[in-house]
């Protein structure tokens, strides 16, 4: 193997050497473009394939927005072009998240329900056949939405569509029956929400299909999960469990500002609480009612000092004078001619009497000023109930011995009043509304605190004294140390004068020996230590002439070590 291994390489030198070139260029360009070919086929297969939400562009900045955020929020990634495609991975992610986006109604109006789906193919020329793959078509994809939810094991569903007829008013509904089956530890049988989101995928997907004519049964019991009747009782339930939850954060909000606003001016140690309650209606009320008041004539000139303006209670628009005068007898009806009249006694006595009736008035047309309101009531508060309390200040007197004297002083009439109207500010208080807002001045029991207090000022006492008596010791100590090197120093200083008299004595006596042999004319021989002593005396002088200031340094040392 090496052998033919070495004759190809040898040969192949042989060959590039006849080469001229231009051969020699040319097959660096082949090289060249068949490298570049294959990393362009290796880029363009490792690309990532995407499948298309929807077959509609989606213009709409807004509605496209909200539907990539809920894609987010499901953990789904998506591409959105210029023009305005969602896209995603692959056609099993598009399926899901067009499911839930039919679900939660986030659907655009501009796609169509048809363009939902994939293509459902070629169908045939006659009418009955392309019905029925309309109608296996439209089931599949519908089975497949629904199918591809999260909460969704199995699904089977059944869309009848009629025969169509002349007339409307013959025409059958179309029908849908869906049967689910959920996954372990899931809510879809009783969240109403999900239950929902199911029907309203079939309704999108089925032109024409109605919420009563879509019936959604669930396969463990057989029961149809989508009559929302018997849900009223849990929707019930549910919208008190908001209502109560709605009013205790606004409990919350309130009792918040005004523990703020108290707490800021009386400290979070006097105010430590505070009781509030909110009672509100949640019925919503509809009142249409008339109003009237007086006609403005004349409005008010905002340059006067005053208020110049004129109202009235009526406008005249039209008025009529009456003046009627009449003579002649009494009428007296009777009945047909030639029939005996039934009149009361009192009629027939007037018969033929001659009266004058003279009639003067005037008519007059008023117009009024009303008004017509229709107002429409949401939830509002009823009553609302506060009750804060402040406690007072306490007067500290400190008495010998880490004694503390207190006294209570409680608050004043006015400063209560005061607080009572700013947390009345602060909830908006009415009156008229049954409102109720107490503020207390109720001492709160500190004697916890008290005994806290007290025990840490005896333990600053004690430890205050112990430090006065350890600094006393150790003065003390410094004091007797001081006292004895004092002492110390003057005995050995004595000593030292001591010995220093008796060497200058026998230097004396030495010098004045040395001198009366000097004046008989004696020899005197020194012995080798006196002569050393000698030399290293004359040295010494000599050197204290010489450099004066070393030696006054040196001796300056020896004093302080001593």
């Amino acid at each position: 193997m090496n052998e033919w291994l070495k004759k190809m390489l040898a040969k192949a030198k042989e060959l590039w050497g006849k080469w001229s070139v231009v051969q020699k260029v040319i097959l660096f360009g082949i090289i060249a473009i068949v490298i570049g070919a294959i990393i362009l086929v290796s880029n363009i297969s490792s690309a990532p394939t995407t499948v298309q939400l929807f077959s509609t562009a989606i213009t709409d900045a807004g509605v496209r927005d909200r539907i990539v955020f809920r894609m987010d929020e499901a953990g789904v990634e998506s591409t959105v072009s210029e023009s305005g495609f969602i896209s995603v991975k692959d056609s099993a992610t598009a399926r899901r998240m067009r499911s839930l986006l039919i679900s939660e109604g986030l659907v655009p109006n501009s796609v169509d329900p048809w363009e939902v789906f994939d293509n459902l193919g070629e169908w045939s020329t006659t009418d009955y056949e392309r019905d029925n793959a309309k109608q296996r078509a439209v089931t599949e994809q519908v089975t497949q939405q629904i199918q591809a939810l999260d909460d969704i094991t199995f699904a089977n569903v059944t869309i009848s569509f009629p025969e169509r007829r002349t007339f409307t008013s013959e025409q059958d509904p179309i029908t849908a029956n869906v049967v689910i089956e959920g996954k372990a530890n899931s809510d879809i049988v009783t969240n109403k929400n999900k239950i929902k989101g199911i029907q309203n995928i079939v309704k999108f997907c089925v032109t024409g299909l109605t919420d009563e004519n879509i019936s959604i049964i669930d396969k463990a019991t057989g029961n149809i999960i989508n009559d929302f009747e018997g849900l009223e009782s849990v929707d019930r339930v549910n919208l008190v469990a908001k209502q109560q939850k709605q009013i205790a954060e606004l409990e919350a909000r309130y009792r918040v500002s005004v523990l703020n606003a108290l707490q800021q001016i009386y400290t979070a140690d006097r105010v430590r609480d505070l009781n509030l309650k909110i009672d509100m209606d949640w019925s919503e009320k509809t009142e249409s009612k008339v109003t009237y008041s007086a006609i403005e004539i004349k409005p008010d000139n905002p340059d006067t000092p005053y208020d110049d303006s004129e109202y009235v209670t009526t406008l005249p628009i039209s008025s009529e004078t009456v003046d009627k005068t009449s003579k002649g007898t009494v009428y007296n009806p009777e009945g047909p001619a030639g029939v005996e009249g039934q009149n009361p006694s009192v009629y027939s006595d007037m018969s033929n009497t001659y009266t004058l009736t003279e009639e003067h008035g005037e008519k007059v047309n008023n117009a009024i000023n009303q008004s017509h309101t229709e107002e429409t009531k949401s939830p509002t508060i009823e009553r609302v109930s506060v009750s804060v309390n402040i406690d007072g200040t306490w007067k500290k007197t400190q008495k010998d011995g880490g004694i503390i004297e207190r006294e209570y002083i409680p608050l004043d009439a006015q400063e209560i009043a005061d607080a009572r109207a700013l947390v009345e500010g602060a909830i908006g208080y009415k009156r008229d509304r049954g409102d109720v807002v107490n503020v207390t001045n109720i001492r709160i029991n500190r004697d916890a605190q008290f005994a806290e207090e007290d025990a840490e000022l005896l333990r600053k006492e004690q430890t205050k004294k112990t430090i006065i008596y350890v600094g006393i010791g150790i003065i003390a100590v410094l004091i007797a140390f001081i006292v004895f090197r004092m002492i110390s120093r003057e005995i050995e200083r004595k000593r030292r004068l001591r010995e220093e008299e008796i060497l200058r004595k026998h230097q004396m006596e030495r010098e004045k020996t040395l001198w009366e042999a000097e004046q008989a004319g004696m020899e005197v021989t020194m012995s080798v230590e006196e002569r050393e002593r000698a030399e290293l005396q004359e040295s010494a002088i000599a050197m204290a002439k010489e450099h004066p200031e070393d030696v006054a340094m040196l001796i300056k040392t020896w004093l302080m070590e001593e």
